[in-house]
């Protein structure tokens, strides 16, 4: 792991599976270093290269993360080649988009005082991304494990999160790059979720008793 500290923003560089070359590690400090020219104030950027060793994947033998920090929220963006250095140009294109459209949505959120979002009914459609147990293996003596049936086991998860508006939530999934987000709607005080339509649109579910 190779931490950098010449910036007011933090960056590091650390690898699974495989040792950073000096050559990779510059490189990526480089770009993370300049990621700062989209006027979000970051405060730590994490760059993470993957090794897979399976002959079968060869074209995506190396992956590359990063991670960026700021003020409470994340954006993430991923990418994977044959070669960590492609990988890696990759993996910045892709957060440097993520980063100009969240720039871009901060200046929106100043210039308009409100938004629109269609509320579909709860029987027309389900988000593409709803949120759904999440399946993994079964391991032994698991203390998250609260149900298991046959090989799949249901966790429960419990995130702290505060109050927030239908903005800011929508603001909150395109930062991470999911398909939906739950959060807590300040509107109501009660649960809700927004999630992505086809055609570049948002779709908005909340919970009643």
């Amino acid at each position: 792991m190779s931490t950098m500290g010449g910036s007011a923003t933090e960056v590091v560089v650390h690898g699974r599976h495989t040792d950073l070359t000096d050559r990779f590690r510059e490189h990526a400090a480089e770009a993370a270093e300049k990621l700062d020219r989209f006027g979000i104030p970051l405060r730590r950027v994490d760059v993470e290269i993957t090794h897979e060793h399976n002959p079968r994947n060869s074209d995506r033998a190396f992956k590359v993360e990063f991670t960026c920090r700021s003020n409470g929220h994340i954006v993430r963006a991923e990418a994977a080649a044959d070669r960590d250095l492609t990988a890696l140009d990759r993996a910045v294109d892709r957060i440097e988009q993520r980063l100009r459209r969240e720039a871009d949505r901060r200046q929106a959120r100043y210039r308009r005082a409100s938004r629109e979002i269609p509320v579909p009914p709860l029987e027309a459609e389900q988000p593409a991304g709803h949120p759904a147990p999440e399946q993994v293996q079964a391991a032994p003596m698991d203390p998250d494990v609260v149900y298991a049936d046959g090989p799949v086991v249901v966790r429960e998860k419990t995130h702290t999160a505060s109050p927030m508006t239908v903005e800011d939530a929508l603001d909150a999934m395109e930062a991470v790059d999911h398909d939906f987000y739950m959060f807590l709607d300040v509107a109501t005080d009660a649960p809700a979720v927004v999630y992505r339509r086809r055609g570049y649109t948002y779709g908005l579910i909340r919970l009643s008793t």
